[in-house]
């Protein structure tokens, strides 16, 4: 089976998917090396998870750059599950050295050579989990957007134990994760529900898609508490909208070591018109950008 398709907010053919690796168990390790290694085909290098917003220069500057601007330019930046390099071609202009941890050898493959003339860019193939190739204290910034959405409350778990001792004394980590947990009671009523009546309530907002291939264990909730046992802390936090409706599936969480300069207590912001914004980022690019397909060349 190949997967290709992909709507506007780079959503899968969920209903085939879902069929295929129901065996394997959605997103797991081998679940997710399976799918973008092998069966995912990359059409647009990534980008096409970027048009909802207009494309990946809008969605960097409207999304990424807003929430990460505080913390770069860095000396050391680890981002964890580059894909194709979508955002790995902003970061390598905000780090003095970049390094790429994947669990997909392809994904590790592509961005070697879409990066070959930047020097300054390491790249690993991990086992999904393992940090094992990061020094200690070394991590000034740890960075995963629009990729560990996809991994299970566990994998998260076990990569925030190691970042208590990657990062460095006032390092700090951005991730983008799955907050269906906060879900879990409407989770099950749309499983129960028919097919077709589960489309029409999920595309009102009155229901969380069961099979968005968001981990319905992981919330916020949950993440800052998962920061907490392992000598972190959860510094911000941000859930949002990803689809119809202004159901926050999705989480941003920042996160820092304690006692660290950007310590503080948690700020916990409720974002249910994300998707809004996308819709008339996408509006005003589309007139007002005058952009090109070139995508930025870090070796410049």
């Amino acid at each position: 089976m190949t997967a290709t398709s992909a709507d506007d907010t780079g959503s899968q053919n969920s209903e085939s998917l879902v069929g295929y690796y129901s065996d394997m168990g959605i997103n797991s390790v081998p679940w997710n090396r399976q799918t973008w290694s092998e069966d995912y085909e990359w059409l647009d290098a990534g980008d096409e998870w970027s048009r909802w917003w207009g494309d990946t220069h809008a969605m960097w500057l409207a999304v990424v750059q807003p929430r990460v601007q505080a913390f770069v330019p860095a000396p050391t930046v680890l981002e964890i599950a580059p894909g194709f390099g979508r955002w790995t071609q902003y970061l390598a202009h905000l780090a003095e050295r970049l390094v790429l941890v994947d669990l997909a050898p392809r994904c590790i493959e592509h961005c070697r050579e879409r990066f070959a003339g930047a020097t300054h860019l390491e790249y690993h193939v991990n086992d999904g989990t393992s940090l094992a190739m990061v020094a200690d204290d070394s991590v000034d910034l740890v960075f995963s957007m629009d990729s560990l959405v996809h991994a299970d409350a566990t994998v998260l778990e076990r990569y925030l134990e190691q970042l208590a001792t990657k990062l460095t004394a006032d390092g700090v980590g951005f991730f983008h994760h799955s907050n269906l947990a906060a879900y879990a009671r409407d989770l099950e009523r749309a499983r129960r529900r028919s097919a077709r009546t589960r489309a029409a309530l999920v595309a009102k907002g009155r229901l969380p898609h069961p099979q968005s291939f968001r981990d319905p264990g992981m919330s916020a909730e949950r993440f800052a508490a998962a920061c907490d046992r392992v000598g972190l802390a959860c510094i911000g936090q941000e859930t949002i909208s990803w689809s119809s409706g202004a159901m926050m599936t999705d989480a941003f969480s920042l996160f820092t070591r304690k006692g660290s300069r950007w310590d503080r207590p948690n700020r916990c912001f409720a974002n249910p018109t994300f998707v809004d914004e996308a819709a008339r980022m996408r509006s005003l690019w589309s007139v007002a950008s005058f952009r090109n397909e070139e995508t930025p060349d870090p070796t410049r």
